[in-house]
């Protein structure tokens, strides 16, 4: 374990435990629709429940971009000149810098070809996207120049959806009669009306509420989905868990029958088989590509966890910084939140301690958050302080280590922010930074190699240094900070069985950024805790 970041004492293996009931496990707030209401309506129900409890689910609120992205395991021995592919698409492929098949690819681009409708189970990061685009590409291209959208890909995240239209843009360098746009929350609306107006495309990548928003709002839009040959639904899961279901059965229903349809998910749970038989073909095929017994976890990662109280926090994460910095010049770290505006604190708090620091979550700019992740993705000594919108795929290279603080929101979200390190065969480490109380959090990773690691006992003068810039942090940051803590961990089934012991908690958060006295909040957001007259919780 020499060269690990700042941890003191030898590691131990985590003893096993047995597994706890489902029921007892860390739980994500979930987004509820009534099918009795708009869809409009129910997305601003999603948004002040997002608020409430913090929530960083935009309400559009990411996964690998293509085959660029792939540990060299997952590639066949198929090349792509051996394939029923077009020249066109064979000169962008290769211009794309792609040789070989990935495995997922291999699986399901004969049975796409051959027109079928297709459920993949395939984890991120494995070449997915290529998979999907590739074949509806060659099918676009034999169909007559129009101005209906043909290809229409949904996908839950922003950052998902331009990453995706990145690598459309390469497979169609040589098809010179096909475009592709993309339309997502966060820009303005009229501006992509615009846009769709002066140069209409033939593929569309969207997230669904901005869809609908176009369904509703821009003239035309409806007859032009109308054209649609071929609907695909990626990372299907994510989308379902996201509370997108009511407006995926929307758009569907103004799309023709007569599609292909093409799903990929991570994990196929009974939701993504229900939307499965809405949307696909009674015959679709099921191609399962992840192999029981697969490693969840890149076995180059070296895992740990440290468990400390909330007060030493912000003074083992500097440490731990510092001394990953000073033993990798070309570091490049991700640190993961759990809420959006813990996220920002936390940036702040580091920023005022000189470090280099970029901050990225839902509750800034989309032009801002594009400018941040292009950076970091081309930077080297740089610190990333994410909430979860970084967590599932995005495709940063080099990424050195990956610090986790607090309860990851499940044991998926923990394995898919660890995966951001330790790509394309190189080395990585991951540390769970955890308070006394959160350990409960473990017995739901006991099987992966996560090792305990005493956390650094830290300078004092370097706890000082750290206390005056929490001082420092504008007082908005704080409150804001510790209405979202109370949020989440309200919303977690262990946590929050205690009423009590959950407002104590939060005390001790309030006291770790060096408030006397926890801030009062608004009774409306109380409310929608479910808070309300709680004793120990001051109300405005």
């Amino acid at each position: 374990m020499s060269g690990s970041p700042g941890y003191s004492g030898a590691p131990r293996r985590q003893r096993r435990r047995r597994p706890r009931d489902a029921e007892e496990g860390p739980a994500f707030p979930r987004v509820v629709t009534n099918r009795a209401r708009g869809a409009r309506e129910v997305r601003q129900e999603t948004v002040v429940q997002a608020e409430a409890m913090d929530v960083d689910v935009d309400v559009e609120k990411t996964t690998e971009a293509a085959a660029g992205g792939v540990d060299g395991s997952y590639l066949s021995d198929t090349r792509f000149d051996q394939c029923n592919v077009s020249p066109l698409s064979l000169k962008g492929i290769h211009d794309a810098g792609y040789e070989r098949l990935t495995r997922v690819q291999e699986a399901t681009l004969p049975v796409i070809l051959q027109g079928k409708d297709v459920l993949a189970k395939a984890k991120t990061g494995t070449g997915k996207t290529v998979a999907f685009l590739l074949p509806a590409i060659e099918l676009l291209s034999k169909l007559p120049r129009s101005t209906s959208i043909n290809l229409l890909v949904m996908l839950p995240t922003r950052e998902l959806a331009n990453q995706v239209a990145v690598e459309a843009r390469k497979l169609l360098k040589y098809h010179s009669t096909l475009d592709v746009q993309v339309v997502i929350g966060g820009t303005r609306l009229p501006q992509e009306q615009r846009s769709m107006k002066s140069s209409p495309c033939q593929i569309l990548v969207a997230t669904p509420g901005r869809l609908i928003d176009h369904l509703d709002n821009t003239p035309g839009f409806a007859t032009r989905i109308k054209g649609v040959k071929v609907l695909v639904l990626d990372e299907a899961d994510r989308l379902l868990d996201m509370g997108f279901r009511r407006d995926i059965e929307k758009i569907i229903s103004f799309i023709p029958k007569g599609r292909q349809t093409l799903l990929f998910s991570a994990t196929v749970p009974a939701e993504v088989r229900q939307i499965s038989n809405l949307a696909m073909q009674k015959d679709y095929k099921f191609i399962n590509t992840v192999q029981e017994g697969d490693e969840e976890t890149h076995s180059q990662v070296n895992q740990m966890y440290m468990v400390a109280s909330l007060d030493m926090h912000f003074s083992i994460l500097y440490d731990l910084l510092k001394k990953h910095a000073a033993e990798d010049v070309e570091y490049k770290v991700i640190i993961f939140c759990t809420t959006a505006k813990f996220t920002k604190l936390v940036a702040e708090v580091l920023s005022q301690l000189k470090l280099n620091i970029r901050q990225i979550h839902s509750r800034i700019s989309q032009s801002a958050r594009t400018k941040v992740s292009d950076e970091f993705r081309k930077s080297k000594g740089l610190i990333l302080v994410s909430s979860d919108v970084s967590a599932r795929g995005v495709d940063y290279p080099d990424v050195s280590l990956v610090i986790q603080v607090g309860l990851p929101s499940d044991r998926q979200q923990y394995i898919h922010r660890l995966g951001r390190t330790g790509r394309k065969g190189k080395e990585g480490q991951g540390i769970l930074l955890l308070a006394p109380w959160e350990k409960h959090f473990l017995n739901s990773v006991n099987d992966l190699s996560i090792l305990e690691a005493v956390a650094p006992s830290v300078n004092p003068s370097i706890q000082a240094e750290v206390k005056g810039a929490v001082r420092k942090v504008d007082m908005s940051s704080k409150e804001s900070a510790y209405q979202a803590w109370l949020g989440y961990y309200n919303s977690n089934k262990t946590v929050n069985r205690d009423k009590p012991r959950l407002v104590k908690l939060a005390e001790e958060f309030s006291q770790s950024m060096g408030l006397e006295v926890p801030p009062a909040i608004p009774k409306l957001i109380l409310r929608k805790m479910g808070l309300l007259n709680v004793a120990g919780l001051r109300s405005s």
